[in-house]
């Protein structure tokens, strides 16, 4: 494996404007220096030695120079970036446009780091006082433009983080996270490993533990690994010639890019394929995992009233790992932290299989069920949702598999919120996101305002990744 080095500017994939422009003019240059010298030569009382010294003297200027720049071409060489053997790369760029070297990183935000570590010694007072390590990250990020958190800064960060993320309902047990530092992983199969290790620790026989693996942050001298797959586990959408897909809708450009890159999906292939696990690092390109069916638990959908339900065939993944959402910890960034916590049944139920552009089962169980669907206003609607998630409920109960229903989740949050009140701390949430899909007035989360402030250290949304995990590329580093 070839080690980059990323500190080159952003430009680097290519030579430089003025390198260029020098390389053209050269053999011009070089001539006039010539000219120039002859002409002393003729002019002037001057000894043919000296005029010969001068010529000698200019062309080794002319040629000095061009070795200027030659350092700079070879080390645009150096940094293209190198794909994984037997992995397809995107297609070739047109017009002769060169490859893009990978984006360059900021440097650390002295404030926000200064404020995090603030933050931590408050609520963590056997650190002793904040002034010594805040010293000491000035100096790292004098030196290398990045710092280094400790185990207990980075086990800190990432539980503020899910405390802090005005999205999740779940916060209740923010301080339970268990934090797995994986920092010192960065090659395309240790992170893909780790995943799969993530996986089974996080599935605890069923019994879910919410769970967080960080891998190398972005540094000035380094970009971090991306992870492709919104989640850790995602099923296939093909697309059908008839402009139906089987499968989830909302992967399906994902998977058609898989398939292109040498993914071959299960014969025959199903509504419910697991897809590989795609990382991508700025060394090796993109990169495929298959994950191990001993990973990927499985729930197998049943109502517990209507016996034809379970004819459906339909089934889904006990664990939702959220995986391309950026980590943010002060003023340090890490595009690749895999986390979760355990399903809300509507998030499967009411959302997953119900959303018209998802599996949209709302109207193949209205049928089952012998509805009247010639009107709104019966709402058959209202009818077949409720009874989609009742069978996701009972069917991870049945199966001893950790869930929770819209109503208790409603009530924990709230006890959330009173407990970061007395705690002195504001709770941001984001209205539209903590109110459950389904009865949202049933519950007392419906029922007020909230705060939306955007605390760090928080997880994010990447534009970048959000796009890569829906249209399957374009790569990161590409």
């Amino acid at each position: 494996m070839r080690t980059l080095d990323h500190t080159a500017p952003a430009d680097a994939g290519r030579t430089s404007a003025p390198a260029r422009a020098l390389r053209a003019r050269r053999p011009g240059v070089v001539a006039g220096f010539v000219a120039v010298a002859v002409a002393l030569a003729a002019s002037q009382p001057l000894p043919v030695l000296v005029a010969l010294t001068v010529v000698v003297v200019l062309l080794a200027m002319g040629i000095g120079i061009h070795r200027l720049a030659a350092p700079r071409a070879r080390l645009a060489r150096r940094t293209t970036s190198v794909r994984a053997v037997g992995v397809p790369g995107p297609p070739a760029r047109t017009g002769g446009a060169p490859e893009a070297a990978p984006p360059r990183v900021p440097e650390v935000d002295r404030a926000a780091a200064e404020e995090f570590l603030e933050l931590f010694h408050a609520e963590n007072p056997q650190a002793g006082p904040p002034a010594p390590r805040i010293a000491a990250v000035r100096r790292e990020i004098d030196a290398t433009g990045s710092y280094w958190h400790t185990p207990e800064e980075l086990a800190f960060g990432a539980r503020v983080a899910w405390r802090n993320n005005a999205r999740c309902i779940g916060r209740l047990y923010w301080h339970s996270l268990q934090v797995r530092d994986r920092r010192t992983v960065s090659d395309a199969a240790g992170v893909a490993a780790e995943c799969v290790e993530h996986l089974l620790a996080a599935d605890n026989g069923g019994r879910i533990r919410p769970v967080i693996t960080v891998f190398a942050p972005d540094t000035p001298y380094r970009p971090a690994p991306r992870i492709w797959s919104e989640q850790l586990i995602r099923y296939a959408g093909y697309e059908r010639a008839d402009g139906t897909v089987l499968g989830d809708p909302r992967n399906r450009h994902l998977t058609s890019e898989l398939v292109r890159r040498g993914w071959r999906p299960p014969e025959p292939r199903g509504a419910f394929d697991v897809l590989p696990l795609v990382v991508e690092t700025a060394e090796e390109g993109v990169r495929m995992f298959p994950l191990p069916p001993a990973a990927v638990r499985e729930v197998e959908l049943e109502h517990p009233d209507l016996p034809w339900f379970a004819h459906l065939g339909l089934r889904w993944h006990a664990l939702p790992v959220i995986s391309n959402m950026r980590l943010l910890i002060g003023g340090v960034s890490y595009p690749a932290a895999p986390f979760n916590g355990w399903y809300m049944g509507t998030e499967i139920g009411a959302r997953n299989l119900a959303d018209s552009d998802r599996y949209d089962l709302v109207p193949t169980v209205a049928a089952r069920m012998g509805l009247d669907t010639s009107s709104e206003a019966t709402l058959w609607r209202d009818q077949a949702l409720v009874e989609i998630n009742r069978a996701v409920l009972h069917s991870f109960a049945r199966d001893g598999v950790t869930i929770t229903d819209h109503h208790t989740e409603s009530q924990r949050f709230l006890t959330h919120l009173a407990k970061e009140e007395r705690s002195g701390r504001r709770c941001p949430a984001d209205w539209s996101w903590i109110v459950p899909p389904l009865s949202g007035s049933q519950t007392p989360v419906f029922h007020r305002y909230y705060d939306t402030d955007d605390l760090v250290p928080n997880f994010v949304s990447d534009a970048d990744a959000v796009y890569r995990a829906m249209a399957g590329g374009p790569p990161a580093f590409g």
